[in-house]
């Protein structure tokens, strides 16, 4: 494993009755353990990123989360107000009923012009595209659609679906994703076996609440 584990973890809270309080704990926290990012509600972009000021902790949010079936329009203007708040990385969820509907030049679409505006705004983009829901050949399409659309990286899940990330589909969107686009591993990491796992597989990155527990025990070891 190449470096320390928590330089691969996105310290997350995304659940519905998340105060002010507990994001900028999870912010401290983040820039005491050094991990890569905080991954918070959209509200709490500004507050998070003034919390962070000088840590090298990046502030990384959610868009059309976590269904994805957004107007168009509404997942551009969140993705342009999250940046103009200071977002560094945007977690936008792929339109899951229009890919299933077989309109993918939509979805492409979609995910091209975020991706071309996160960019123009030196800012990356993650595309959840909901693994629990896809088949294996769901997720090779969904895959070849974001590398077309230049997106940054794949990320498994939202957590909002009955599974999260597991080691098969990492493999496999390692397997058919360039290396030039990461992966996202989120949902369901607990324990550090869980993190070793998937980054052995191929995840770049790691979305966890239990981050803390995962890289004590690291350290304990």
């Amino acid at each position: 494993m190449a470096g320390n584990l928590a330089s691969y973890i996105d310290h997350t809270i995304l659940k519905p009755d998340a105060t002010e309080a507990q994001v900028l704990q999870l912010c401290d926290e983040a820039r005491n353990y050094s991990f890569a990012a905080v991954c918070i509600p959209p509200c709490y972009v500004a507050a998070s990123k003034e919390r962070l000021a000088g840590s090298g902790v990046k502030v990384a949010t959610v868009v059309g989360f976590p269904l994805g079936y957004n107007h168009p329009k509404v997942k551009f203007l969140e993705t342009h107000q999250a940046i103009a708040d200071g977002a560094d990385e945007i977690d936008v969820v792929i339109n899951i009923s229009a890919f299933k509907s077989g309109k993918f030049s939509d979805v492409e679409n979609e995910l091209s012009e975020l991706a071309k505006f996160c960019h123009l705004k030196e800012a990356e983009l993650k595309v959840i595209i909901e693994t629990a829901l896809l088949t294996e050949e769901e997720i090779v399409k969904a895959c070849e659609l974001c590398v077309n659309a230049g997106v940054d990286y794949v990320k498994t899940s939202t957590g909002f679906a009955a599974k999260g990330a597991t080691v098969e589909h990492i493999e496999l969107m390692r397997r058919v994703l360039p290396s030039h686009i990461k992966i996202k591993a989120a949902g369901g990491i607990r324990t550090f076996e869980d993190a070793q796992a998937l980054i052995k597989a191929g995840a770049d990155r790691l979305g966890c609440s239990a981050s803390i527990q995962i890289v004590s025990h690291e350290q304990n070891r």
